[in-house]
């Protein structure tokens, strides 16, 4: 793709349309930058501009006519329903995501692994670049994770990356062609963009669209909309089970983690020996080693990755004991699916920190599983009254509602018994109030390190 002296338009200022617009610029785009925010509020990705000659139209209607811009490239948090959006079809510009851009950029010699599901995708992205790395392949892990992967591109010249991307990035592809495309589960998410499931589904299916024979889709057996998948595949299927032996894939038998690709079987490891906690983690496990298996990696290689992985910030990231307490920051579970997988790694009495922006989900299953699995359920933010009013209906009413996040935190502290789990698990985005569930999980670690041990 031509990039000198055409002329761009990046829509939304977010991680990725930072990344976007200094990449363009960099290779000699004329580049023009549109965020609906005004300049004020964005100070930070202004300044990671300022070397660069950039247009700038913030904080107003965007006004575009026919020929004035050869592309336009919008940040996966813009709909494609957007009024700027409709404006620039409307203009007859063509209209890409960030990583459709970064897959025409790249160097032929760099290969795509790209992992999408609802739950457990940046585990997955991390333990797959882990895994490549201890077999020397020269890997990143990137896109949805919190590292754009039009900013890797740049520096990385041959090698196999691992990408996270989201229902969102996938909307805006056209080309984009992974090696290897992995879907580890589909539930309900994001539904107040995507509108209905079946346009959810669709959404998340687009990661296999342009695959053929000689590429691998891995594929989670056990979910009724992934398995479905298999008929739009185009590609080799390789499926994973955590709950039955499959005749090809990878799934677990006598206790051991199995792989069966061709003739053969291959025994990874016990499942004893994954240091990753938590059943969830099971598939995010299986996943990986299909991907790694699809790849040419050794077993021996992927099994010294399961004993040593523990996991990402953010996910079931176990924070500090206080007190007899412990404190594990799971930010990152933006869904009622989600904290249900998280609650569900711990034994141990709950007390659960959750709330935030709902995004369409349904907190009915959630709630039978808070009565059943937490000793006391402290909420935050918008969505905490339509929490509190689907628990109560289960008659579970241990419940406080805390005005600000760092109340949520101390009143968490509070109730907690030596012996009891401290966890944030939002089952919702952070948006309402944070920029990023980073933001929301770093701000909970920080609160959590300023707690004081109690002397005896």
């Amino acid at each position: 793709m031509k990039i000198r002296g055409k002329k761009f338009i990046v829509i939304g200022l977010a991680k990725s349309g930072v990344a976007v617009a200094r990449t363009l610029a960099r290779r000699g785009g004329r580049v023009t930058v549109y965020d609906q925010k005004a300049e004020e509020q964005l100070g930070k990705a202004l300044a990671e501009l300022a070397e660069f000659d950039v247009k700038k139209v913030l904080g107003e209607e965007l006004t575009i006519k026919p020929g004035e811009y050869d592309l336009a490239v919008v940040s996966p948090g813009v709909s494609m329903d957007a009024e700027v959006v409709r404006r620039v079809i409307e203009a007859g510009t063509p209209v890409i995501g960030e990583i459709e851009l970064a897959y025409h950029l790249k160097n032929d010699a760099v290969e795509i692994v790209a992992i999408t599901g609802t739950n457990g995708k940046t585990t997955t992205t991390a333990f797959v670049a882990e895994i490549l790395d201890k077999s020397g392949v020269n890997t990143a892990a990137c896109g949805n994770i919190g590292v754009p992967l039009i900013s890797v591109i740049d520096e990385i010249e041959h090698g196999v990356v691992s990408v996270e991307v989201s229902s969102f990035q996938l909307e805006t592809i056209r080309e984009f062609h992974p090696r290897v495309a992995a879907v580890l589960n589909i539930t309900p998410d994001h539904l107040d963009r995507h509108g209905t499931m079946e346009q959810y589904v669709e959404a998340k299916a687009k990661i296999l669209s342009n695959q053929g024979p000689d590429d691998f889709s891995v594929l989670n057996y056990e979910d009724a909309w992934v398995r479905r998948l298999k008929t739009e595949a185009k590609s080799q299927v390789i499926f994973f089970s955590t709950a039955r032996r499959l005749p090809r894939g990878v799934y677990v038998e006598d206790g051991k983690i199995k792989a069966r690709l061709y003739d053969d079987e291959v025994v990874i490891c016990p499942r004893e020996n994954v240091a990753l906690r938590g059943e969830h983690n099971l598939e995010n496990v299986l996943c990986a080693v299909g991907i790694a298996i699809a790849l040419g990696v050794k077993p021996d290689t992927i099994a010294d990755t399961l004993r040593s992985f523990k996991g990402v910030r953010h996910r079931l990231e176990e924070v500090r004991r206080v007190n007899g307490v412990l404190y594990v920051n799971d930010s990152k579970g933006t869904n009622p699916e989600s904290t249900i997988k998280a609650l569900q790694a711990f034994q141990e009495p709950v007390i659960l920190i959750a709330g935030g922006r709902n995004k369409g989900a349904d907190f009915t299953v959630l709630s039978r599983v808070i009565k059943d699995k937490v000793r006391h359920l402290v909420l935050v933010g918008e969505a905490s009254l339509l929490i509190r009013e689907k628990v109560l209906e289960q008659g579970f009413q241990h419940i406080d509602v805390a005005k600000s996040f760092e109340e949520a935190v101390y009143r968490a502290k509070e109730l907690a018994r030596p012996g009891d789990v401290v966890l944030l698990s939002p089952a919702c985005a952070s948006w309402d109030m944070f920029n990023s569930f980073e933001e929301r999980g770093d701000l909970f670690c920080q609160l959590v390190n300023s707690l004081e041990e109690e002397r005896v």
